[in-house]
């Protein structure tokens, strides 16, 4: 995502004449767009992404286990021993 948000912020400078960008060559400025679909490619292939998706997954499913103990007062118990 830093990829993507880094290219549209080059491409903006380039379309606006911005000082030092307006200089460099379309392949440097065009560059973390690459970035941005090698890095989608990887997390996808490796299975980063639906790793992370299951840890969100879990850390809700936890904090709704957690919330529901503590309203029928069985965490606070066993959190005080």
């Amino acid at each position: 995502m830093y990829f993507l948000g880094l290219g549209l912020l080059l491409l903006g400078m380039k379309f606006m004449k911005v000082s030092p960008v307006v200089s460099w060559p379309w392949l440097a400025v065009l560059a973390p767009f690459g970035f941005a679909a090698l890095w989608w490619w990887w997390a996808d292939s490796t299975g980063y992404t639906k790793k992370k998706v299951m840890q969100r997954e879990n850390a809700k499913r936890q904090a709704r286990i957690d919330r529901t103990k503590e309203a029928i007062g069985t965490l606070n118990r066993k959190k005080r021993h």
